[in-house]
């Protein structure tokens, strides 16, 4: 299969730089990232299928987003990152194995939502505040280089808009995901991992702690990070929690490999023989 090269993403900070008349808000950020991935992939689908335009390709990606029950950024992301097909190939990904999700005890998924991303993550979440005994926090996955918010609870809106997309260091759920380990700030107010913005938008919030679990799938993948958030300085977990914490952070890691490589494979899979027969009904009518 041909790869085509990635595409440069522009480094990220959660805080707004520049002069008070070109400073970016955070809204204006959020609303720039989440575009940048959508935006090169209709650019990449109307040159690989020769589509009419664009607009074509957006509406190609949101039908497909809909049928197949998965974020509309979450499918430009994999046609960016996943290797073309090849020329006049029928099928993106002929003889794939296809595998049943992975079990996810303690978390309570009824069988019906086995495959549900949405379900899986929110009963994730509630799984983690339960262990850490809270009732603030948040989950991120990993997407072009960066952490993307994806659900939360107990948060405010200045929180998750500062924290939609959290590509450097200077984050305790960064840390996690870079290291592969579990991070704890027992206190924000002082914590060193945190640069100024970062400590008053989590203050702000109400939240005194945090700590992140990353979810870790096979060969070692960091796939995202669930956090948890606390009213008030954290003392040491006990031994018990952060094992069931790593345990959570694996199983959810593993199901969330599954998916993307099972549900969102079909997903491109539904796309690329929706977009062949696009590409053929428009040189059909033009060779008329």
């Amino acid at each position: 299969m041909r790869q085509e090269p990635p595409h440069p993403l522009p480094r990220n900070t959660p805080r707004s730089t520049g002069t008070p008349e070109t400073e970016e808000t955070a809204a204006q950020r959020n609303r720039r990232l989440a575009h940048i991935g959508v935006a090169h992939a209709q650019r990449v689908l109307t040159a690989r299928y020769g589509l009419a335009s664009q607009q074509e390709a957006f509406e190609l990606l949101r039908q497909i987003s809909q049928q197949s029950n998965i974020k509309l950024h979450t499918l430009a992301d994999a046609v960016l990152h996943t290797a073309a097909p090849d020329t006049d190939a029928e099928l993106w990904f002929p003889g794939r194995a296809r595998y049943s999700p992975p079990p996810l005890p303690d978390l309570a998924v009824d069988e019906s939502s086995r495959t549900h991303h949405g379900v899986v993550l929110r009963k994730a979440l509630r799984r983690v505040l339960h262990i850490t005994e809270t009732a603030m926090g948040n989950v991120q996955l990993s997407e072009q280089g960066m952490l993307r918010l994806e659900k939360h609870t107990g948060l405010n809106r200045e929180f998750t808009e500062f924290f939609a997309f959290v590509r450097d260091s200077t984050t305790s759920c960064a840390q996690s995901a870079e290291q592969r380990r579990q991070v704890t700030v027992k206190d924000v107010a002082v914590a060193d991992v945190f640069d100024e913005a970062s400590r008053h938008a989590i203050l702000q919030t109400g939240s005194r702690a945090a700590h992140s679990v990353p979810l870790i799938g096979r060969k070692d993948r960091v796939v995202g990070v669930i956090s948890s958030h606390h009213a008030q300085p954290l003392t040491d977990f006990t031994r018990a929690q952060l094992s069931a914490l790593e345990e959570v952070g694996t199983r959810v890691g593993d199901w969330l490999l599954w998916h993307r490589y099972t549900i969102v494979l079909d997903a491109l899979e539904q796309l690329h023989a929706t977009a062949t027969a696009t590409a053929q009904g428009t040189r059909g009518i033009q060779s008329e």
